[in-house]
């Protein structure tokens, strides 16, 4: 049985968000695999560009940071040099400025930092699902996939409990900001020029900003200066401290990031439960949590791409890309690449030597989450497996809108209890 089978037709426009209300269109990215690696993609909302789609070709070129530049953002759509300067985060930057502001909160995203909270994750995780699993259907995404992301975000941010429902939904409001579902003004679907100037050209931005600031003069009066917002106020080595702008884009990305990418991440594993039973068997009885947080987040491949922009002209399989271009390497396609993995439209939990791309591997940029979003995923399926003796679909589960952020954002499941 197959957990998922894409239903696009091998040809799906890779630009255009519906295409992705269905899934990611894996038939279309291996015939690219196949047939063309590295195309040349029309997008009529603004500048063409290229597509990577094989995993060897993106772990390559994604270390060649002196060809392939994040310094011109990371999305498909264009926007002039103004806009970026204002939204970008210490994702759109190269070397060495990508990394004085990355080594100011590096260690509190570290293995060993982030191994101190196992046990405050469990708990968690059994308060989560003490509720959730007190009825026998619900919906797994928001109920189980959604919390405990939200809530680990709180207590590594400081954040007060209170808040964290709406600061999630805003963040989903600028990191989904494709689908009608999470935001009001629809990137694709209506004029957003007023908020330009905001991370992911979303008023949800300027709300966050205005909530960051007040937090931290809170902070302040109560002489809490512990955290990752205190660390990247604090001054680099040359006496330098990020403006105004950059700590509210900073801010935003934590919120955004910090929970999306985990929750479709659960979800996505859920999911495949419900399709390949034998997955709760393993999970209950097998050794294979050092191998299943990374086959987990192969399979949900939360960001689907990142866009890098060619600073100089490169040759690859045939093709030339030219200095300028805009590059997009599809993770999803990448972590489908049978090159790369055997059977990789089935989750096998015991995969030994996991090199997908869900991280953004190969590059400077790796994810600086991947510590807290293994250790969430692991502690998370290993309680949710000890209390069902089963669990299957009911009822469709739904995709995001969008070409950017693969998630399932509505999963009905039911379950037995064990």
């Amino acid at each position: 049985m197959t957990v998922w089978t894409p239903t696009d037709d091998g040809y799906a426009d890779l630009s255009s968000h519906d295409t992705f209300e269905a899934g990611a269109p894996h038939n279309t990215f291996k015939r690219l695999r196949d047939e063309d690696p590295v195309s040349w993609t029309d997008y009529a909302d603004g500048d063409n560009y290229w597509s990577i789609t094989r995993h060897a070709d993106m772990m390559e070129m994604n270390r060649n940071t002196r060809v392939f530049s994040s310094a011109r953002g990371i999305r498909m759509e264009d926007q002039s040099y103004e806009e970026y300067l204002a939204r970008r985060t210490f994702q759109e930057t190269d070397a060495p400025e990508h990394m004085q502001t990355r080594i100011k909160v590096a260690k509190a995203f570290s293995k060993p930092v982030i191994a101190k909270f196992d046990a405050e994750i469990g708990v968690l995780c059994d308060e989560i699902l003490e509720e959730a699993l007190s009825v026998d259907s619900f919906d797994a995404t928001k109920t189980i996939a959604r919390e405990l992301p939200m809530r680990m975000l709180g207590r590594i941010l400081g954040l007060p409990e209170k808040d964290l429902p709406w600061l999630v939904e805003k963040g989903d409001a600028l990191i989904a900001n494709t689908d009608p579902e999470f935001t009001d003004h629809v990137l694709d679907k209506m004029e957003t020029d007023a908020f330009r100037m905001m991370p992911f050209n979303s008023p949800a931005g300027a709300e966050l900003f205005l909530y960051a600031k007040d937090l931290m003069k809170e902070k302040e009066a109560a002489g809490d200066t512990e955290g990752v917002l205190h660390m990247i106020l604090q001054p680099d080595k040359d006496g330098n401290t990020i403006s105004e702008e950059e700590f509210r884009n900073f801010f935003c990305l934590l919120v955004a990031a910090g929970n999306d990418t985990t929750r479709y991440s659960i979800a996505a594993g859920m999911q495949a439960m419900c399709h390949q039973p034998e997955l709760l068997a393993q999970m209950q009885t097998g050794d294979i949590w050092s191998t299943a947080p990374d086959e987990i987040i192969r399979w949900a491949t939360p960001a689907l791409y990142f866009r890098r922009t060619a600073m100089q002209d490169y040759e690859a399989h045939g093709k030339k890309i030219r200095a300028g271009d805009k590059v997009l390497f599809w993770w999803s396609s990448g972590n489908r690449d049978e090159r790369a993995f055997d059977a990789p439209m089935r989750v096998n939990l015991m995969r030994e030597n996991n090199r997908h791309v869900s991280f953004g591997q190969g590059g400077p940029h790796v994810c600086l989450g991947m510590w807290l979003a293994r250790l969430e995923v692991r502690v998370l399926f290993q309680k949710l497996a000890k209390r069902l003796s089963a669990i299957e679909a009911d009822g469709e589960h739904q995709f995001l809108r969008s070409n950017f952020v693969g998630g399932i954002k509505s999963l009905p499941v039911r379950i037995k209890r064990a």
